[in-house]
């Protein structure tokens, strides 16, 4: 019985969404007219700006679930220039993280008139972030000089680099997110002089998003795709994406789905046989842009025999598009145009 647990332990550490990280998690509230939260480049891409908010919350029925909140704004500053701040909480039972992120982008237009997207974005984000562990609630029959027995915590630096590229209704994104080094003490307080415990100091992720609208009546139809890699643990994962959008008198409708599927997977065990599960996540969304008003929902339905919890993970996004009185260029230009 103790080598089952132990295996389906192991399996949720490796392959449940809610792995440790440095800065915000990528879930899917980039779908929600919300690139921005993942590539900075993407800062001022379109006339005037948007604000949106985000609260997400894993398993409601267990205590200390994860749960993630965030709030960003950005906006075009002039011609060639964007900018853009983000805040966000993102908690997992004994561990916290909270952080704000400070960003320019760069956009340069090429060739044709002023209403033609063609257009090369570049970001760079700042990341000042202050991550937190709870010990008051760790106990040992053995005195653990790696256990404070307190609440610590210890503040990071990082930064993020991002280039996008929009022509007409075609878009595609790179980024690479927590680019510089930075050693996480954190968790390795009065242990660094221990050989067997490693130094963690690569929490580098990459990004790469490219996808494309079809279709310039009352409905469109948008297929894109995600690649995102960890550096450190070489952890791949892939997000295949389609949303669909109807125009009416007041706004837009849309919904979509995504299913996200890692490249890796890890072993387990049973009393009868032993398997392999690799992360996957089928999660639908559905939203409503109502004049300069959006709010969407998405639900996150994990796939797969081994599940910490037979919940999902919801999540709801708010936002506001303001100083955008007209259409900047002559497309449906999938978050560049409102």
């Amino acid at each position: 019985m103790k080598r089952i647990y132990f295996s389906v332990l192991l399996l949720l550490i490796f392959v449940a969404p809610t792995k440790a990280q440095e800065g915000i998690p990528v879930y899917f509230d980039y779908l929600s007219d919300n690139y921005y939260l993942v590539h900075p480049s993407m800062a001022g891409i379109g006339e005037g700006g948007k604000v949106r908010l985000t609260a997400r919350k894993q398993w409601f029925s267990v205590d200390d679930a994860p749960n993630l909140q965030t709030l960003n704004a950005h906006f075009r500053v002039s011609e060639k220039s964007g900018v853009g701040a983000i805040i966000f909480n993102d908690a997992n039972g004994y561990h916290s993280q909270t952080g704000v992120k400070f960003t320019y982008a760069h956009h340069l237009k090429f060739g044709g008139d002023g209403r033609t997207l063609n257009q090369l974005s570049f970001g760079l984000s700042g990341t000042m972030l202050q991550s937190s562990l709870d010990e008051t609630e760790f106990r040992s029959v053995t005195p653990d000089p790696a256990i404070v027995g307190s609440r610590i915590s210890a503040t990071y630096f990082n930064a993020d680099l991002g280039m996008s590229y929009n022509y007409l209704e075609f878009y595609a994104h790179a980024s690479i997110l927590n680019v510089m080094s930075s050693k996480r003490n954190l968790y390795y307080k009065d242990r660094t002089d221990n050989p067997q415990v490693p130094e963690v100091d690569n929490l580098r992720r990459y990004l790469f998003s490219v996808g494309y609208l079809f279709g310039r009546s009352d409905w469109q139809l948008e297929p894109s795709v995600m690649f995102q890699m960890t550096d450190f643990t070489q952890e791949k994962s892939m997000d295949f994406n389609a949303k669909v959008y109807k125009d009416v008198d007041f706004g837009k409708v849309w919904g979509g789905i995504s299913y996200r599927r890692s490249f890796d997977g890890a072993q387990y065990a049973t009393t009868d046989d032993f398997g392999e599960q690799r992360l996957q996540l089928i999660t639908p969304i559905v939203g409503v842009n109502y004049k300069n008003f959006m709010v969407s929902y998405n639900y996150s339905y994990q796939m797969g025999d081994i599940r910490f919890d037979n919940g999902g993970f919801h999540q709801i996004t708010l936002g506001y598009d303001f100083l955008q009185t007209e259409k900047r260029f002559d497309c449906k230009c999938p978050a560049v145009n409102y």
